[in-house]
């Protein structure tokens, strides 16, 4: 019997860890280090030059994660070690983590933002772990919808998003049915910053859950004396609906994330909600799993979206207006 092929590398980006340093606390100056050496309410910054390296691992979970050929850390065949965890805060109340990871044969520690990081913006430690929990390095993206979020068809029907393919046609707000290019997947550990968000039945109009990636925007157009921003037209990430009542965090387990690709950047309905589809952008792409770069870059590699229209809501601005603002629970 054959041996069966071997998985493709996966990629991660990551930064030498003393580019991100205390700026502010007990470790002034120092870079990040093991939980150990670390104090909660230290404020840490990026450095402005900083830039991220590329880091291909082996993708099979049952081997010692080594490093692959073409990384820009290390040579092919040496091994790396997570050593911890650290959670921070940003000015928004947005959390932040941090893998710290270590090159065993040079000893050298990097750091692995699980979400994007900025420089010059001030991420206060709440709380440092030398247990970084059951977490692969290629965890770095949440991809749209989960699976059985029904999508409104070009005729009105609803199939569950797992059954689309390419050519399917697909009902838009803006553009009418426009047929799906690709259909993207992955699956992920719902750990922190990629636990699903779950938008209970009812509370956007929607008949049943809506259950999305933290950063996936939901489409909101509130106009005259309900208008939220400098537009109509408003996105909002999912993350930032979270109230504890009516939208809510769930972890624990594995989840599939699925991402429809079109033409454009289209406004389609999930459950009956308007929601981005995947916007496809040179920034998007260096953050995705390896697997699913490569199959949009092969299958559509001239295409770059222009963002579709709408104001950005953030957090400060639901906070201000109050999410009962936006919410419609049925009685």
């Amino acid at each position: 019997m054959s041996s069966p092929p071997a998985l493709p590398p996966q990629i991660v980006h990551v930064y030498e860890a003393d580019l991100i340093w205390v700026t502010s606390g007990a470790n002034h100056g120092d870079g990040l280090d093991l939980a150990a050496l670390s104090q909660p309410g230290d404020v840490y910054q990026l450095d402005r030059g900083a830039k991220p390296l590329r880091l291909l691992l082996s993708a099979d979970p049952a081997q010692r994660q080594h490093i692959c050929a073409g990384s820009e850390v290390g040579t092919e065949g040496e091994h790396i070690r997570l050593v911890a965890r650290h959670v921070m805060i940003t000015p928004e109340a947005d959390t932040l983590d941090i893998l710290l990871i270590r090159h065993e044969e040079t000893q050298t520690l990097y750091a692995l933002p699980l979400s994007p990081i900025i420089p010059r913006v001030d991420y206060t430690l709440l709380e440092a772990t030398d247990d970084p929990g059951d977490v692969r390095l290629s965890d770095l993206v949440c991809i749209a919808f989960t699976t059985g979020t029904m999508i409104t068809m070009a005729g009105g029907a609803q199939r569950a998003i797992e059954t689309l393919g390419p050519g399917d046609r697909v009902l838009t707000r803006d553009n009418g049915p426009q047929p799906v290019r690709l259909v993207a997947k992955t699956t992920l550990r719902a750990l922190g910053s990629f636990a699903p968000v779950v938008i209970s039945a009812g509370t956007l109009g929607n008949e049943s859950d809506l259950i999305v990636a933290p950063h996936h925007r939901v489409f909101l157009y509130r106009r005259g004396a309900q208008r939220l921003g400098d537009t109509a037209e408003i996105l909002v990430q999912a993350k930032h609906l979270v109230d504890g009542e009516h939208v809510w965090r769930r972890e624990g387990g594995y989840v599939d994330y699925y991402a429809l690709v079109f033409d454009h950047h289209e406004i389609v309905y999930a459950e009956g909600v308007p929601v981005e589809s995947l916007q496809v952008s040179e920034a998007v792409l260096k953050l995705m799993p390896e697997e699913l770069t490569a199959e949009i870059r092969a299958r559509l590699p001239d295409l770059i979206h222009t963002p579709h229209f709408g104001t950005e809501a953030g957090r400060d601005l639901l906070d201000r207006v109050g999410r009962a603002a936006l919410f419609r629970k049925k009685d």
